[in-house]
């Protein structure tokens, strides 16, 4: 539990869960349950229990201390003790080894790949996706990501496997190549971004993941929005928007509703976009923040995004004031890791405000960008050079000007 960051509930939730893909019905196990198995009245729990345990930690039951009935509990050995180093080389390494391993000649009997292995995948991309929320559209993520698509595929070479493992294993490549696909799309790498969409969106049919498809063909409408190419936008949006995952969960549904929205604004649809976003609005009021969803929607789709969403809109629309309005609420809202976010919004509204009239306060909006993120991140360079055009063709000659001229000339500097 200490290893994996697991409160006594949250351990709970993850075996209910593991139970659920196990058996077809979801667990009843509580938090007196885990405390329970941790202070020993409970010391060799069901079958199924068990099974969904040995998932979900990767070890078998003895290992996490159980005793089958009728076996004395052994003396415990002092605990090996691991430097970081060790750590981080099982971390990184493990799975390929793994794979490496089961391939060897001589071995007397095929590797097992079990949840476990599909437990470092989802480590792993847990990783990937903050990296992605910190940093956005570098080159090196979306290596990292195609990389690791390629570790969980090699896994399915490496041994034996259930149905259900292999189905998590497509499931996980999938996600890995997902992420390569965004990074390559907020890189404004479209090709290459196609082509990590293309391998998604055959991984994730042999998978059969809903929510993963979701977010393939999602990704996809918004990688047809940033190229003007709205109809193809809004193709690729609805096949996203007619999965059964959007009927069964209102976050889901909101999610589409908020990206249809934005492409609507960048049709130049303003009825089409109000509509839409009142819509995930209203889905979003109706999702139940206890459901079960994968870690990258619960990393990023939030009332701040749909606000984000809804300011691009707006800003398309050349509705500047409502445009300004999102971006205050949604900069309120974002959680911390939130860097790429932040500074993408920051720039819009220094663009509305801009657009309103109001040189200064536009300038010193955009001064509040990271350097790092003016520099390094394709989309927000590209918007803060049309922020400093427009500024230089509303207010020419003044000191505002010279003030952001000097200003961007440290970013270069420092990049």
């Amino acid at each position: 539990m200490a290893e994996h960051g697991y409160s006594s509930n949250s351990l709970a939730d993850t075996v209910n869960r593991a139970l659920e893909q196990l058996t077809g019905r979801p667990g009843g196990l509580d938090g007196s349950s885990v405390r329970a198995w941790k202070a020993g009245r409970v010391k060799w729990p069901k079958s199924a229990t068990r099974k969904a345990l040995e998932d979900v930690s990767g070890l078998p039951a003895v290992a996490l201390g159980f005793v089958p009935w009728g076996r004395a509990r052994p003396t415990a050995a002092p605990p090996q003790q691991e430097d970081s180093d060790m750590k981080r080389r099982t971390l990184v390494g493990g799975i390929a080894a793994a794979a490496a391993a089961a391939a060897a000649p001589g071995t007397a009997s095929p590797r097992r790949i079990g949840m476990s292995d599909v437990s470092r995948l989802n480590k792993r991309f847990a990783e990937i996706i903050a990296s992605d929320h910190r940093h956005g559209g570098q080159l090196g993520i979306e290596q990292q990501a195609a990389e690791l698509a390629n570790e969980a595929l090699n896994l399915q070479n490496a041994g034996s496997a259930t149905q259900r493992v292999r189905s998590n294993l497509y499931a996980s490549a999938a996600a890995f190549r997902s992420s390569a696909m965004w990074a390559a799309i907020d890189g404004r790498r479209y090709d290459d971004a196609k082509a990590h969409m293309r391998e998604a969106q055959a991984l994730a049919e042999m998978s059969g993941d809903q929510a993963i498809k979701f977010r393939i063909w999602s990704h996809a409408g918004t990688m047809y929005r940033h190229m003007g190419r709205t109809a193809d936008a809004f193709a690729a949006n609805d096949v996203a928007r007619n999965l059964h995952l959007t009927r069964r969960d209102p976050l889901f549904a909101s999610l589409g509703l908020a990206r249809q929205g934005a492409i609507h604004g960048a049709a130049q649809d303003p009825t089409g976009t109000r509509r839409a976003f009142d819509q995930a609005q209203d889905a979003m009021l109706r999702a139940d923040p206890a459901d079960y969803r994968p870690v990258w929607m619960l990393a990023f789709y939030d009332q701040a995004e749909l606000d984000h969403l809804a300011l691009s809109a707006y800003l398309a629309l050349g509705d500047y004031p409502t445009a300004e309005f999102h971006a205050h609420r949604c900069l309120s809202a974002l959680r911390p890791h939130m860097a790429r976010s932040r500074a993408i919004t920051t720039t819009r509204l220094a663009h509305a405000q801009l657009a309103q009239g109001a040189p200064e306060a536009a300038t010193t909006t955009a001064m509040k960008v990271p350097a790092d993120a003016a520099t390094q991140h394709a989309r927000v360079t590209r918007m803060l050079q049309e922020f400093g055009a427009a500024l230089r063709a509303t207010a020419p000659g003044s000191t505002t000007v010279q003030t952001w001229t000097e200003h961007a000339a440290t970013w270069r500097m420092a990049a």
